[in-house]
């Protein structure tokens, strides 16, 4: 909770969730949000995962990642968050937004896909969608924003595989959401920035889907030479946070 919560003034809500074997504080630590959270005046929560068998923390997000054998209910859990936080504050619910690394972007679309009337924007570093999209059926748009590293070697950039199975591209899955949300299939180059501390230059190139809702807008931010675990620039923070704040609900 910022120090400036009034309880007379809806706030936005920011859900961070961490990658497979991290934890919501290691999250925190890499996102570095805990600040913006402070100065912008968002509610912000970084829960954990359950706890596999090799004692690793994960979410049980899409059919590409990442839990096959506990078949633990994590679209319910978060939900549970949101509904907790909201009863105990004043939480605006048009400005719910989740934002993910890996296994934690890969929850936030499974999150975007059952909960679309409570999620207004995700961002998505280096998750994905559902491979099989007929297991994602959004009941309202939710607007997409997924950033992605080209040399990724987990999650590779241009789809693959994990343990549990299949995940598309980072182009097929703003594809698959620009369909969802009902934009176009044409794309547009929103310019380019430095998200990368280790990147040369402008390494990140961002375009956006047109025609798209006023509350569903799809945006693909690829970072040329990108790695799993980018070290970021300070903007970076900043500039998600300043991403989701433009994508609430209507």
């Amino acid at each position: 909770m910022p120090s400036g919560y009034s309880a007379a003034t809806a706030a936005p809500l920011v859900i961070l969730l961490h990658g497979y074997g991290a934890s919501g504080l290691i999250q925190e630590f890499y996102f570095n949000l805990q600040p913006q959270a402070e100065a912008r005046g968002f509610l912000y929560v970084h829960p954990d995962g359950t706890k596999n068998q090799l004692d690793r923390a994960f979410w049980n997000a899409t059919d590409g990642c990442c839990d096959n054998t506990q078949s633990v209910d994590d679209s319910a859990y978060i939900t549970f968050i949101i509904d907790r936080v909201s009863a105990a504050y004043n939480v605006d619910p048009a400005r719910v937004y989740l934002v993910g690394h890996s296994n934690g972007g890969f929850m936030s679309y499974r999150m975007a896909c059952d909960h679309a009337d409570q999620v207004a924007a995700i961002v998505s570093l280096a998750g994905a969608t559902f491979e099989d999209a007929s297991k994602c059926a959004p009941s309202e748009p939710v607007s997409v924003l997924q950033i992605h590293g080209t040399s990724d070697e987990t999650i590779r950039y241009e789809g693959g595989s994990t343990p549990v199975g299949s995940y598309p591209s980072a182009e097929s899955t703003v594809a698959e959401w620009s369909d969802y949300n009902g934009c176009t299939t044409t794309t547009e180059s929103l310019g380019t920035a430095d998200l990368g501390s280790l990147l040369e230059g402008d390494e990140t190139a961002k375009k956006a889907f047109t025609g798209c809702p006023v509350d569903g807008k799809v945006e693909l931010w690829t970072m040329a030479a990108g790695p799993h675990i980018p070290l970021f620039t300070e903007n970076f923070a900043v500039d998600i946070i300043d991403w989701l704040y433009a994508h609430p609900k209507v």
